[in-house]
């Protein structure tokens, strides 16, 4: 029986990655998608502006006046021969890292998978760097400094925050029959565990986990590695905001920068084009 559910459930995951990667193609195309996506019911998401827009690119929102901020999680590209394609999100980049870059996309499945060491390449790769911690802070916490991106309060549901009722490791753990001893080390970088349901979820999936810089999911789904070289993420992920600090507080300092798991993924800033 064991077996069978296992082969039940991997002809239903391995849709996911070809999914993510056709949303990821058609946001490209649809330049409509970024403009849709922060334009926010209620006005939390509006930060379109002729300022921003001429010192950010478009996938990005300026924050404080000082740096740009991508609004997304990031996901990767491959450098191929024959030009980009996605890099599926549940694939570990080791050996690969001078092959992919950053992007900023909206509705697709993030990167996880990758470590702060190679989440800072991505970024250069794509002419930007990985936030510091303070301007990590600054874009979670939003004009209004608060502790969570919608407010002081914690309202559940709001970012993807869940914590589902059985552990993703442990349930792939016991789907695939894997020994007690990898359950904490080899098994936390499987790529079926971020493609079980109630777990990660899509960029801006949470339409409400944002504020008015216009940035997603800076709280929950994805550990955020910032630009540390001893090693820290940041904003919690889908199973745990609360561990290490509430909302925009929560840092692990617990690994090192070349440390990576399902749970840790990235996005990228730039300085903001000077005003003349």
């Amino acid at each position: 029986m064991m077996h069978a559910s296992l082969d039940a459930r991997a002809a239903v995951l391995v849709e996911r990655p070809m999914k993510a990667k056709q949303s990821a193609i058609a946001a490209v195309k649809d330049g409509a998608a970024l403009e849709s996506t922060t334009a926010h019911e209620g006005g939390a998401g509006q930060v379109s502006s002729s300022t921003a827009s001429a010192r950010c690119p478009a996938e990005m929102a300026l924050v404080e006046d000082r740096v740009c901020v991508d609004r997304w999680e990031s996901s990767l590209v491959e450098l191929t021969p024959s030009g980009e394609r996605p890099w599926s999100p549940f694939d570990p980049v080791d050996g690969s890292e001078r092959r992919v870059r950053a992007v900023s996309w909206p509705g697709v499945i993030p990167q996880g998978y990758i470590s702060g060491r190679q989440a800072k390449m991505a970024c250069a790769a794509s002419g930007k760097r990985l936030c510091t911690s303070d301007e990590w802070v600054s874009a979670c916490r939003g004009p209004e400094g608060t502790t969570f991106p919608y407010g002081a309060q914690r309202q559940q549901g709001v970012c993807n925050d869940d914590e589902r009722p059985v552990h993703p490791v442990a349930e792939i753990a016991a789907l695939l029959e894997i020994k007690s001893e990898e359950l904490w080390t080899t098994a936390m970088n499987n790529p079926l565990i971020n493609q079980l349901s109630h777990a990660l979820l899509p960029t801006g999936e949470r339409a409400s986990c944002t504020n008015a810089y216009g940035v997603f999911d800076m709280v929950g789904n994805l550990h955020e590695w910032v630009d540390d070289p001893n090693g820290t993420f940041r904003g919690g992920y889908f199973m745990d905001t609360t561990r290490n600090g509430e909302g925009c507080k929560y840092a692990t300092t617990a690994h090192s920068f070349g440390y990576h798991d399902y749970s840790t993924g990235f996005r990228c800033c730039m300085d903001p084009e000077q005003v003349d």
